[in-house]
């Protein structure tokens, strides 16, 4: 019989489908699993509560684990605690960067609303300059802001205080 740890590989494999460099591991979705023989329920938290791509994430989650011989495979979605930006794994920040993504830095510089009005000092995932500015407070997604270096003039999206 396999074991959590098994299943923890498998969900390795299921890409975010917003960020397919990243898995749902490396995102920090992954609440908890349960597993009762070939019964497995995954919690999940999204990375905010409207996201869009959830329904997929949670079918390929279903799909990549029934392929495996395990059923039922229940999905479970929590709320709260909300989800944050440190729950990501540092190898999935890693993976950001070499994608093209500032990921969110380590300790959130804007994250209060009376602080909204500064902007966050965001180094560039291209040539690692830190002088860069926002364009959009929203990029790609919701839940990245469109910035742009000031030095190589590139444009990225920076994934966001959560």
């Amino acid at each position: 019989m396999q074991n959590e740890e098994t299943i923890w590989e498998l969900l390795e494999e299921v890409k975010d489908p917003e960020l397919p460099v990243l898995s749902v591991v490396d995102l920090g979705i992954i609440r908890s699993i349960k597993q009762q023989g070939k019964a497995v329920e995954v919690t999940i938290t999204p990375t905010y509560s409207g996201c869009p791509a959830m329904d997929i994430i949670a079918m390929q989650i279903r799909m990549q684990l029934s392929s495996r011989g395990y059923a039922p495979v229940t999905i479970k979605t929590v709320l709260s605690p909300a989800w944050t930006t440190e729950w990501m794994t540092e190898a999935g920040k890693e993976k950001l960067t070499a994608y093209g993504i500032a990921p969110p830095n380590p300790k959130q510089q804007v994250c209060t609303p009376e602080y909204f009005q500064q902007e966050e000092v965001v180094q560039c995932p291209h040539c690692k300059s830190h002088r860069t500015h926002r364009i959009s407070e929203f990029g790609s997604t919701a839940c990245k802001a469109l910035y742009q270096c000031d030095d190589c003039l590139e444009p990225f999206d920076y994934f966001k205080c959560h």
